[in-house]
């Protein structure tokens, strides 16, 4: 377990399989955010200790919603998006595993199934929101596929504030990234064609960990969405 001690780590996923390789190439697009360059899916999940290992279950499923504190592009509204296809749980067990998660809690976990393409004519906006926190205690960027593309760079911060990262890199196909979401900011840099005139594109899962008791979940949480206001400048 790694106790991501500055803040962030790397780690290996189980192999990759071709179900979710191929399940990203019918994935809807997101008309909320990408500049329509993203295409996504989402589950949310319910996740709980028991014996020795994690246990998921999938919750009913419900539109995304994000404060306008944490999203300024597309904050304040319900997002609705078709669920996950493909069995991801091999992954998430992999990350919950790695992350120091209270076992003696239970989570709420939104998987994200993210596809951003890229050509020449229109670049891969991977974060339209720029440096942020998501506003959980952590977040997994698990990396699937990486085609015929330049950029996708993780950057992480100290703060909001901060003027240069502190850790750059990019993560490659068969590894996650691990976040404190609460020590540390992050955004990824555009995405371009490896190979000009063709497209290219790169398939992710976002895991979003938070505590049961602050639950992204269920009618409070979403009318809390839209009622809430964007951090003051």
């Amino acid at each position: 377990m790694s106790t991501l001690a500055d803040g962030y780590d790397i780690i290996d996923l189980p192999p990759i399989s071709q179900e979710v390789l191929d399940s990203y190439d019918n994935v809807p697009l997101d008309v909320y955010m990408g500049n329509q360059t993203r295409y996504k899916r989402f589950s949310q999940y319910k996740l709980d200790h028991t014996s020795d290992a994690w246990t998921f279950e999938l919750l009913a499923h419900r539109p995304y919603g994000q404060s306008r504190k944490y999203n300024t592009v597309a904050g304040g509204i319900m997002r609705e998006y078709e669920p996950l296809q493909a069995d991801f749980l091999p992954y998430l067990h992999a990350v919950a595993a790695s992350l120091p998660l209270d076992r003696s809690e239970s989570w709420q976990v939104n998987v994200h199934q993210n596809r951003s393409r890229a050509t020449e004519a229109k670049p891969g906006l991977v974060t339209p929101e720029g440096v942020h926190k998501d506003g959980h205690e952590y977040v997994a960027i698990l990396v699937f596929n990486r085609h015929n593309v330049t950029g996708g760079e993780m950057r992480l911060w100290k703060s909001l504030d901060s003027s240069e990262p502190f850790w750059r890199g990019t993560v490659q196909p068969g590894h996650a990234a691990l976040l404190d979401d609460r020590a540390v900011a992050h955004d990824v840099t555009d995405l371009h064609p490896g190979i000009s005139g063709q497209e290219g594109h790169r398939d992710i899962v976002i895991a979003a960990f938070s505590r049961w008791s602050e639950r992204w979940y269920g009618e409070e949480h979403d009318q809390a969405v839209l009622d809430s206001e964007p951090l003051a400048p």
